[in-house]
């Protein structure tokens, strides 16, 4: 179907002034390591200006950011900016009096078969582009510290009367210095916020607290190993090796969960969840000032026993929470199970699958579940080979299985094959009885597994229409848009989730990684806007909140997005009417806020509904 295209541009009267911030403020949060660093990257032949953000965190504390540069500068090199880090981060010392002596001796030798793997890993092993942080967190990319509630923000144009309450969004943002590999997916969670309460604007961005990350602040640098960064071939192995070592003798505790909570986020039941596929979610709270804490890893009252992916669906119309679990290692590779509106949970449901299947997104419809089982794989043994655990199976037939949202058991799933199909997010799925179809709408990624494995071919993500029909088992599949751009990351309206949609808001992903704009596509004519940041500006997952009031069309409402200037190093948080694509307002925010994942918009009247533990 053919498809238009049309460009809007925010208005330049939206520019701003260069601004200083300075806030202290009392706390009696954990003490954190002091942080310096500067970062700066190049587009193009343009050097980018940087940025130097200081914290010192004790239990009272003062920040400082500034976003304007010095006169004269000579950018560093990214590992110089990496050595500033770590030399202000505290040296792990085998002196802890907590420690006896067998644990002492152990962790001093565990320590130095580290240190001698990772000599041997730098001068034989090039990191690839995958797992090298020189370019997993270059530029904006870079992690920033810890910023208490700041209030009063200015803001060009006018806020939405509508819009009451606090934009939330994750990220990765990792404490220490990477001594090996590192991907950004393996990054700690970071939350950002920013809260709008009847004209004043505030901005907070605090780690979230998983028990990775306070043994690791503790322990003063990173010992739990990186998924994706650091488990390949024999190295992998040994790391993984070192590390239960390192809790075999009590040197720290794995048994309370491993993951980072950097990518999803859900507010459920009272309930604000960070999530990553690797462990529970994280319960995080909004404080009255607008900051945020971490309540701890949330079981849903001890009735969660396994891990959950980051992306949950919420029914929009029964307020039911569904959700998958997926295992690399051991049988069941798959589970599906629900929370009804006030948080109990259902029975798993086992999904069998030949094999374990990365699943990172699945959909609902107004009845069904519709689980992509597709061709990027666990492998285990390939490390034992030298290789990555994560493969594209070429063999492999996609298939999505598509099971009653209310079913006990898994015997009526109806298996499609989907020929060529690795959908990483999909971002709406509904039900067509007329032609006895399920339409599911997804990014169709290739290669498959480039987010995990250096390719030389480029990476392509087309927003496709996927017809699974339920009564022949065929399907179809076709690019929704005639025009070729990379659409990742982003959502249709939230209260039209698992029903028909028109529109979708999806992040431009062009230069890759980077995010240079959002396209508002119309799924039904192949009709694309788009919204460009500007030169130098890039952006993230665009949000889009509904307006609310009954009398407005799917596309009524506003989309929020962070967006970073690179050349001026600033930040700001735009907000564009979703009709028109014009730029209603740009918020000023007093520090950078480095490119992240996913995000949701809570509503002050369902803070006010928040559960306190």
């Amino acid at each position: 179907m053919a498809s238009t295209s049309t460009t809007l541009l925010p208005s330049t009267s939206t520019q701003f002034l260069d601004r200083s911030f300075s806030k202290s403020s009392s706390s009696s949060r954990h003490n954190l390591q002091s942080l310096s660093f500067s970062s700066s990257s190049t587009l193009g032949n343009k050097k980018l200006t940087t940025s130097s953000v200081s914290s010192s965190v004790r239990k009272t504390f003062s920040i400082s950011s500034s976003l304007q540069s010095p006169t004269t500068y000579q950018p560093p090199s990214w590992k110089k900016l990496c050595n500033d880090l770590a030399s202000l981060i505290p040296k792990t010392t085998n002196h802890n009096p907590k420690l006896n002596p067998i644990q002492r001796t152990a962790a001093t030798i565990i320590d130095a078969v580290e240190n001698a793997m990772v000599s041997h890993e730098r001068r034989h092993h090039p990191l690839p582009k995958t797992a090298d942080p020189a370019v997993q967190i270059a530029g904006n990319f870079f992690p920033v510290p810890e910023q208490p509630g700041q209030h009063n923000l200015p803001v060009t144009g006018t806020v939405p009367e509508c819009i009451q309450g606090v934009y939330v969004r994750n990220g990765a943002n990792p404490l220490h210095k990477p001594i090996s590999g590192h991907h950004l997916f393996d990054g700690d969670g970071m939350v950002h916020a920013v809260g709008f309460n009847n004209g004043s604007v505030s901005y907070s961005c605090r780690f979230t607290e998983t028990n990775r990350f306070v043994q690791e602040r503790e322990l003063g640098r990173s010992v739990f190993p990186k998924a994706v960064g650091e488990l390949h071939g024999h190295l992998g192995i040994a790391k993984l090796m070192l590390f239960n070592a390192r809790g075999l003798f009590g040197l720290l505790d794995p048994t309370r969960g491993l993951g980072v909570a950097n990518a999803g986020l859900v507010y459920f039941n009272g309930h604000l969840l960070a999530m990553s596929e690797d462990d529970l979610p994280y319960h995080v709270k909004v404080t009255q000032t607008g900051d945020l804490e971490t309540s701890g890893r949330y079981d849903f009252d001890g009735q969660l026993k396994s891990t959950m992916i980051a992306h949950p669906k919420l029914d929009p119309e029964t307020r039911e929470l569904f959700a998958l679990s997926y295992d690399v290692v051991s049988k069941p590779y798959l589970k599906y199970f629900r929370f009804t509106s006030d948080g109990q949970k259902s029975p798993d449901v086992e999904i069998p699958l030949e094999q374990p299947t990365m699943i990172h997104d699945f959909a609902i419809t107004e009845n069904f579940v519709v689980v992509p089982d597709q061709q990027v794989v666990f492998r285990l043994p390939e490390m034992i080979r030298g290789g990555s655990p994560v493969v594209y199976d070429k063999n492999k037939k996609s298939r999505f299985g598509v099971l009653n949202k209310y079913a006990k058991d898994a015997s009526s799933i109806r298996w499609i094959e989907v020929q060529d199909c690795f959908c990483f997010h999909l971002w709406n799925a509904w039900e067509e009885p007329e032609t006895d179809e399920v339409v599911v709408i997804g990014s169709c990624m290739t290669p498959p597994d480039s987010i995990f494995n250096e390719h030389d071919e480029t990476l392509q993500s087309v927003l496709s229409e996927i017809r699974l029909n339920l009564k022949t088992g065929e399907s179809t599949r076709r690019p929704v848009i005639s025009e070729q751009l990379n659409l990742e990351a982003g959502m249709v309206n939230r209260n039209l989730l698992g029903r028909k949609t028109r529109f979708a808001y999806l992040a431009l992903t062009e230069p890759w990684p980077k995010v240079s704009g959002f396209a508002k596509v119309d799924l039904s004519t192949g009709e694309v806007q788009k919204y460009i940041y500007g030169n130098g500006k890039y952006g993230g997952e665009p949000l889009f909140m509904p307006e609310g009031s009954g009398d407005v069309g799917e596309d009524g409402g506003y989309v929020m997005v962070f967006v970073h200037d690179e050349e001026n190093v600033k930040s700001e948080l735009q907000i564009i009417n979703a009709v028109n694509l014009k730029l209603d307002a740009t918020v000023t925010l007093p520090s950078r806020v480095p490119y992240g994942f996913h995000g949701t918009f809570i509503s002050n009247e369902d803070l006010l509904k928040q559960a306190l533990c």
